[in-house]
């Protein structure tokens, strides 16, 4: 049996390969446009984990479908992330992406944003070509839960933006929750997998058992994610180190570590992390850092993924699978790496 890391490569170069090659435009003979098209295959072209096409396809063999035919899902859903990810790294004022230059530090900002609206619409184009191959029925239960899933993760990003443009400090762990239910679990593990799903035809057990699994190890995977920011290897990780800190962001970890420091050290952290990008200095981050190892605000934070893992391993296991249980082994899998890896 192939390991989901083996699988997830496979599935991915697959998947790359459908949008390098026949859903993205290579050139055109206008310089303006053929730059657009230039910057739009740039995130496409970069390496990539390819866990979202992975799971999109390892759902729909496991609720008993054919690979081949949730494949161009499983690549709108890569398509997905590369468009909102161009627009993330704005918002978020990003200096890398996947080890290079964001798209937005290469060409400016209203370049950028103008490549990942035209990722958008690319998407949705590619979504209409299933019914070639899944019919009416099932290409629109797909697009309607893509649709949801668009709908759930810019609302998460509101709500994280909105924080730290509000400099709201009246947060807790619950609230964090939502905010990852949100912002990452729908796109990263819940809607990927109701996708594969439904082109499988599955029934509604199967869906609201994906819809829960995905909900919690999606917060898990956040999580794990915001640890790796801060302790991380920058070279595996591929984004910069302590990023979360510059921009400000309401991490479990530093919403614990308030909650538990004194209150001098609290005003002190607050008025850091209320500072502009630009504002911060190094010893600022520093002092965050050093403050969060004083009181193991990551290993507190890493305790909780764990928690949320085995929760969505039990969620797994207690969906009625009518397909491929290998291709359930490979998702059991894949969630503990979710919470484990250190990229």
């Amino acid at each position: 049996m192939p390991t989901f890391q083996d699988e997830m490569r496979r599935v991915k170069a697959e998947v790359d390969a459908l949008i390098l090659d026949q859903i993205l435009p290579k050139s055109s003979p206008i310089r303006e446009v053929d730059l657009l098209y230039r910057m739009m295959r740039d995130y496409p072209s970069r390496p990539a984990k390819g866990m979202r096409p992975f799971l999109c396809v390892a759902a729909c063999r496991a609720a008993g479908g054919s690979e081949g035919d949730a494949v161009l899902t499983a690549a709108c859903i890569e398509l997905f992330q590369h468009w909102i990810l161009v627009h993330d790294d704005i918002e978020d004022g990003s200096e890398l992406r996947r080890g290079e230059p964001a798209l937005h530090r290469k060409y400016g900002e209203a370049l950028a944003l103008n490549a990942g609206d035209a990722l958008h619409a690319r998407t949705w184009e590619a979504l209409l070509k299933n019914r070639e191959r899944i019919g009416l029925d099932r290409t629109f239960a797909v697009m309607e839960e893509f649709s949801r899933m668009v709908n759930e993760t810019t609302e998460g990003q509101h709500m994280e933006l909105g924080w730290v443009a509000a400099k709201r400090w009246d947060l807790g762990e619950k609230d964090y929750f939502e905010m990852c239910t949100r912002k990452t679990s729908w796109y990263t593990v819940a809607s990927p997998c109701r996708m594969g799903a439904l082109v499988a035809g599955a029934g509604a057990g199967v869906l609201t058992g994906l819809k829960d699994f995905g909900t919690t190890l999606g917060v898990a995977f956040q999580i794990q994610d915001d640890a790796l920011n801060l302790v991380g290897d920058q070279k595996k990780y591929g984004k910069a180190r302590s990023d979360d800190i510059l921009e400000g962001k309401r991490t479990l970890m530093l919403l614990h570590l308030l909650s538990v420091v004194s209150q001098s050290e609290r005003d002190k952290v607050v008025a850091i992390m209320d500072k502009g990008r630009a504002q911060k200095t190094d010893a600022d981050v520093a002092f965050v850092l050093s403050t969060m190892e004083k009181y193991d605000a990551v290993g507190f934070a890493r305790k909780k993924a764990s928690e949320l893992l085995k929760l969505s391993l039990a969620t797994l296991r207690g969906i009625d699978w009518k397909g491929d249980k290998e291709a359930v082994s490979l998702l059991a899998s894949f969630a503990r790496f979710a919470v484990e890896r250190e990229w």
